[in-house]
């Protein structure tokens, strides 16, 4: 498993409230608009990050993470598994605290790069399934 239980919860409880959801868009049928929702039900500040840059949720869209004008806690990946470890590479760049890549997405390399950088991170699973849990 990439991501024990305490890093799952040290990520949605401790790293801090501002998540980068990169493959956000304002399509409802796609998986990352209503994780997105749930993560702002229990109080995270999204950001979508999407070659559209939409405004989504009533938050402003980026092209790019590099774009995003202020600090980003956590970057929770949407893409591809074959593009998430880019993404992993410029949330360490961004100067993220931690990287969750979404349910499918998995790239060993890219968690075992992004660990050894000193961010948080957990692969193949869902915030929106976790974070209720927790309660």
């Amino acid at each position: 498993m990439y991501g024990d239980d305490a890093a799952v919860r040290d990520i949605l409880t401790g790293l801090g409230d501002t998540w980068a959801v990169v493959g956000l868009s304002a399509n409802p049928d796609r998986a990352a608009f209503g994780v997105a929702r749930v993560l702002q039900r229990y109080g995270k500040r999204i950001v979508p990050v999407h070659p559209k840059a939409e405004t989504v949720h009533g938050e402003r869209g980026y092209r790019s993470l590099a774009e995003i004008p202020f600090d980003v806690d956590v970057v929770d990946v949407f893409v591809n598994s074959a593009l998430a470890g880019a993404v992993a590479d410029e949330a360490v760049a961004k100067g993220a605290k931690a990287v969750w890549f979404q349910l499918g997405v998995v790239d060993a390399p890219a968690f075992e790069r992004t660990r050894a950088a000193g961010l948080a991170m957990v692969m193949d699973r869902c915030p929106a399934i976790e974070i209720p849990r927790l309660g």
